[in-house]
């Protein structure tokens, strides 16, 4: 049953209030010093393009270009940080920086998302048979370290334990034969969206248990992800809600599947032990002007062809990015549709556009940067594709075909989780859609309900 919209507390209000104050604070008070401190200004400035262009050739050079490279990048750096600490810039980047993050924790608090939709749902039937799949090693041991074995046992739930070469999906299928009604993964993404499967295809509900290194689907989800004895809950205390699944020829992703730079870099044998070295062995091969552009094709939203991208992001519904480094996080998974990303960076200009852009959390605004939704999606090559799908390292062949599948998994949640991310409606202060949410929450326009 859909939710009524509702006015906004007079304590959002407030924040909205307190938000749009310090924006526009901040902004003028950043204006004043730039045009009263314009010498100043330039050569921050001019510093830091320079120092923006030496990283991108040291990251698409070799030998003496990156040599050559590295030094003026250090000088640049140097010249940037001699200027803030030799004028009153450290004071000026104090205070808007100040007033821009009490914008920021403001405008979070004022558009969160009201979401009483976890508290209000039917408590779910308690299991006669649930089991709960873990890897003792990942997250460096989380599952060890907080006794997850022995806490299943004491509430009465099945553990399965994966050890060194065993077949998950053969655990889970056997897990499902042995007539179990409620299947939990402890564990990293990629092991989460295997066991996913499983339970999706059995039409099981699905438990996630943050045991990961980054948990990315278990904080979309809403979970405490510092809490992964409190995930347990969903066992004895749960409710069912239902969301999607994406896969691609056939094997299903919870997060996302990257190609491109990245994807390439991870399939490296030698990425684990040495990430930084392998990395900058491989990038000039990447990105620099004799590599050869990656095979991969796609048609964009407009009917044209695409060709060999640096970064191509598929997500089972979209991202909210607002920077290249990561950190997004999705407003919703019950969406039926993929998030689509496609990054093309061919010099050193766009370079240093996408990374000013990335600095003021605008990354969407440049030339290099395509982003799109779609319930499916074609990637074309002449060869095999690496891929990174959910953080895993894999090579599939071609065509990739992406497809959304709504609603087919129901994740069991504790009582206590949060319906939506916490962090899933993202805010970009000096973005349109921003101003215009924080301004209809001061007037006191009702609010959708989570």
């Amino acid at each position: 049953m859909t939710q009524p919209d509702r006015a906004p507390s007079p304590l959002r209000r407030a924040a909205a209030a307190a938000a749009l104050v310090a924006l526009v604070v901040a902004l003028l008070y950043l204006a004043i010093a730039a045009i009263f401190r314009w010498y100043i200004l330039l050569p921050s400035l001019i510093s830091l393009g320079v120092l923006v262009v030496a990283v991108w050739f040291i990251l698409s050079r070799r030998g003496l270009a990156r040599a050559i490279a590295g030094v003026v990048g250090a000088v640049a750096l140097v010249t940037f940080i001699g200027v803030v600490l030799a004028t009153e810039s450290l004071t000026v980047l104090t205070v808007g920086l100040g007033l821009a993050a009490v914008s920021i924790v403001a405008a979070r608090y004022a558009l969160s998302p009201i979401s009483p939709a976890v508290y209000d749902n039917k408590r779910a039937p308690r299991a006669q048979h649930p089991v709960l799949l873990m890897n003792l090693r990942s997250g460096g041991g989380k599952a060890e370290r907080f006794r997850l074995a022995e806490l299943c046992r004491e509430r009465g739930i099945e553990p399965v334990i994966l050890n060194p070469g065993d077949d998950l999906r053969q655990l889970a299928e056997n897990a499902v034969s042995r007539g179990a009604d409620l299947l939990g993964m402890a564990g990293g993404d990629g092991s989460l969206a295997l066991v996913a499967s499983i339970a999706s295809q059995h039409r099981i509900p699905f438990v996630v248990i943050p045991a990961g290194t980054r948990n990315h689907f278990a904080l979309d989800l809403g979970l405490d992800r510092a809490d992964v004895p409190g995930a347990l809950k969903a066992y004895e205390d749960g409710v069912d809600t239902a969301i999607d699944l994406a896969d691609v020829n056939g094997r299903v992703f919870v997060n996302n599947v990257s190609m491109g730079v990245y994807a390439s870099i991870v399939q490296s044998a030698d990425y684990r032990n040495a990430k930084m070295q392998t990395a900058a062995a491989m990038l000039p091969d990447l990105l620099g002007p004799e590599a050869t552009p990656l095979d991969l094709h796609f048609t964009l939203p407009s009917g044209h062809e695409a060709v060999g991208p640096q970064l191509l992001l598929v997500s089972n519904n979209p991202y909210q990015l607002a920077q290249l480094r990561g950190g997004g996080t999705r407003e919703r998974l019950d969406g039926g549709t993929l998030g689509i990303v496609y990054v093309r960076v061919e010099s050193a200009s766009d370079a240093e556009k996408l990374a000013a852009l990335e600095v003021v959390g605008q990354v969407q605004r440049s030339a290099a940067w395509s982003e799109w939704t779609a319930p499916q999606f074609e990637v074309r090559s002449s060869e095999p594709v690496e891929i990174g799908i959910d953080g895993e390292a894999r090579i599939l062949e071609p065509p990739l075909r992406f497809v959304s599948r709504p609603r087919a998994l129901t994740v069991r949640l504790p009582r206590t989780a949060l319906r939506r991310s916490p962090a899933a409606r993202a805010v970009r202060l000096i973005a349109k859609p921003t101003v215009i949410a924080l301004w209809h929450t001061v007037i006191g326009r009702p609010m959708g309900v989570g």
